[in-house]
């Protein structure tokens, strides 16, 4: 589908979501016959659990009725981004600097389509990605323009793991006091 019609529905669910107190992580259309809508959310402490996620998509659902902006009938899919994430916005790849990650580009950088490296955050426009420079160079650091990368996710590990249920607990205990 058309990065114009994605950006069409994201522009349309952004502020339903802001107003619900979560953050768009991503919005995908995928599928022709039947497409499929998919809304990646989370709240401003990374938590999105199931009582949110059913709570967006009835609020998606109902604005879309009144503006109906996908044509043909459609599967509307709200989740979280899960542990190993993808990572859409500049902000991720500063937040889960340390962490171990898999980039597609759209454009060969240094003969390379795909990395696999240490995210070491934004430097500028750049991504610096910690990896594989080749045999003779060894490993080190790649500057990635932020603009030609097409698809970046992070990569499971026992350290990401860690960080997320450190992450889930403490945002458990803000919840317990604000109530």
């Amino acid at each position: 589908m058309s990065t114009t019609r994605v950006a069409e529905l994201e522009r349309l669910i952004e502020p339903i979501a802001e107003a619900m107190g979560f953050e768009l992580v991503r919005v995908r259309l995928t599928g022709a016959n039947r497409p499929v809508l998919q809304v990646m959310a989370e709240k401003p402490d990374g938590t999105m659990d199931v009582d949110d996620c059913a709570a967006l998509s009835r609020a998606i659902s109902a604005a879309f009725e009144e503006v109906d902006p996908i044509e043909s009938e459609y599967v509307l899919e709200v989740s979280s981004p899960g542990i190993d994430r993808p990572l859409t916005r500049r902000r991720d790849f500063e937040t889960y600097a340390g962490h171990e990650a898999r980039v597609e580009l759209k454009y060969p950088l240094d003969g390379r389509k795909r990395l696999r490296g240490t995210l070491q955050g934004l430097r500028g426009e750049d991504v610096v990605i910690e990896t594989d420079l080749g045999p003779e160079r060894g490993r080190g650091e790649l500057a990635v323009p932020y603009m030609s990368i097409g698809e970046a996710k992070l990569v499971l590990t026992d350290d990401l793991i860690a960080e997320d249920l450190k992450r889930r607990k403490a945002a458990g205990k803000n919840s317990a006091q604000t109530e």
